[in-house]
């Protein structure tokens, strides 16, 4: 069983990768890839679990970018986390979300609620800082009751503390994913509820740029959404993904290894490595 899309606390995850990889096992995964978003500081860590563990972990990231206006997630698998231009790639994702973080800190203390970022900070502790920890922070310190009611009333489009992300374009992405030795895949692509024919072009400027694959089950999804992107990946030539998404234990829809297989006439992204 493969997982090729999952979150440690090394981002908005809550597991350490020792934990995330074990759970893994547990739920009988047997290739995993680690994909925090915009970093690959978690993944020594889950390299030396899989040892422990006797599974084999992947190296991958997940970045977050741009395609005509609309934020859009580019996983890349099979990387090699070392190389300089992954590395120049994830420090220059992370300015950009410790500047955000900076702003909407200064937002909400100008609509009263002051030490929202020093909040965030000691929430993400060593991960990347984003919206989540803000949101965590507000739950705690009693001006929401609910993660949802956070984005709800403060952080989400249009409200006090909506920060405009300046994210790569899609191109720029795969090309730090290539130039590491890994697979680029559009992630969960049902997510952004575009048009048939609005997702071909934006796969068309995808493959383009060297990308190769395309999740095609992202977490629990009815057969015929499965179908329907099976559909999509071979018309287009990519090769097919697929991962839960894992953040939180306990979520069946996003839990290790909870998916149905990909469909026979897919061709599966690993056959690009193995």
């Amino acid at each position: 069983m493969h997982d090729l899309h999952t979150h440690s606390l090394c981002s908005d995850g809550i597991l350490r990768p020792q934990a995330l990889v074990s759970r893994a096992k547990m739920q009988g995964v047997t290739v995993l890839a680690l994909t925090d978003h915009d970093t690959v500081v978690g993944l020594e860590e889950a390299r030396e679990a899989a040892q422990v563990e006797g599974i084999q972990v992947l190296s991958g990231i997940e970045f977050s970018c741009l395609w005509n206006g609309i934020g859009i997630h580019i996983v890349g698998l099979n990387i090699d986390p070392e190389h300089p231009e992954m590395q120049a790639a994830v420090a220059r994702q992370g300015e950009s979300r410790e500047n955000r973080a900076i702003q909407i800190g200064e937002k909400l203390a100008k609509a009263g609620i002051p030490g929202a970022l020093e909040g965030a900070r000691a929430k993400a502790g060593d991960a990347v800082i984003g919206r989540p920890h803000f949101a965590q922070y507000l739950v705690e310190s009693g001006r929401v009751s609910s993660m949802n009611a956070a984005f709800k009333k403060y952080l989400g489009a249009g409200k006090v503390g909506d920060v405009k992300q300046v994210w790569p374009s899609v191109p720029v992405a795969v090309e730090w994913i290539l130039a590491a030795g890994g697979v680029a895949v559009i992630a969960h692509p049902d997510k952004y509820k575009m048009t048939r024919t609005k997702l071909g072009r934006l796969i068309d400027d995808f493959t383009e740029a060297g990308g190769q694959a395309m999740e095609v089950i992202s977490g629990y999804q009815t057969p015929d959404l499965t179908r329907n992107l099976a559909q999509i990946a071979n018309k287009h030539g990519l090769y097919a993904s697929c991962g839960s998404d894992f953040h939180v234990p306990d979520q069946p829809w996003q839990e290790l290894g909870n998916f149905s297989a990909l469909p026979p006439e897919c061709r599966p992204v690993w056959e690009l490595w193995s």
